[in-house]
């Protein structure tokens, strides 16, 4: 009888982990960032060094170490450990994405803790970015192994697009912008001669908490764009 319930109990926690989106414990923690930024991947279980401590990074299945027992596997500076032996990543770039994985080895015992790393892009649909032309800027958040159902409702993430001033372009009608709710969002809208370096930024937040963000910044092509503006002007 008491191995019947340990396999239904057993079942309970396999089932809420499928239901979730991902198979972890209340050490699982979700981190965002974008291009060229600096993300720190917590475990905040401090010893007296981190000579314990391996830092394993996965994704599609596929897994490397990247800390063993406090050492670098690779020589890179974009890696280091704080004190307390969390990883930090610097000049993150899209295939940094993934899942990490921490584990201590402390008299014979190993305890681990895994991170989940997203990463934010906005990208034009066209390279032709011209004054009276339509563009549609791409947000996209990037993730593995969990689902975008997990990261939008049971962590509260959404994607909302601002200007350079930070307000809210939902509500401007000039922008076409998807519904909220999901890991990718689009902003459509036809450019003015004044949208030239011009700032808008793709802005993740985790319950209602900003988090990280994408810029994309609209450049004209140079004295060629700015003598068809003028000659443009003059014949109308």
């Amino acid at each position: 009888m008491t191995d019947k319930c340990h396999m239904c109990l057993l079942g309970l926690i396999l089932l809420c982990s499928l239901l979730t989106g991902t198979i972890g414990g209340p050490l699982d923690t979700h981190e965002f960032c974008s291009s060229g930024g600096s993300v720190r991947l917590p475990y905040n279980n401090a010893l007296s060094d981190c000579t314990s401590t391996t830092w394993t990074y996965s994704r599609h299945l596929k897994s490397v170490e990247l800390i063993t027992l406090g050492k670098k596997e690779k020589d890179t500076e974009r890696l280091s450990l704080d004190s307390d032996c969390s990883l930090n990543i610097t000049k993150v770039t899209k295939e940094d994405y993934g899942s990490y994985t921490c584990l201590r080895y402390v008299n014979g015992q190993g305890t681990d803790a895994r991170v989940y790393l997203h990463f934010l892009h906005v990208s034009p649909s066209s390279t032709q970015i011209r004054s009276g032309s339509s563009v549609t800027l791409s947000c996209q958040l990037y993730y593995d192994q969990v689902y975008c159902d997990t990261l939008v409702r049971a962590e509260g993430v959404q994607l909302i697009w601002v200007n350079q001033a930070g307000e809210d372009l939902q509500t401007d009608s000039r922008y076409q912008i998807s519904p909220p709710g999901h890991c990718d969002s689009t902003l459509t809208t036809t450019l003015l001669d004044e949208d030239n370096n011009t700032e808008w930024r793709c802005l993740l937040t985790q319950r209602n908490e900003a988090k990280t963000s994408a810029a994309y910044i609209v450049r004209y092509s140079g004295k060629t764009q700015n003598f068809f503006n003028r000659y443009w002007k003059i014949i109308r």
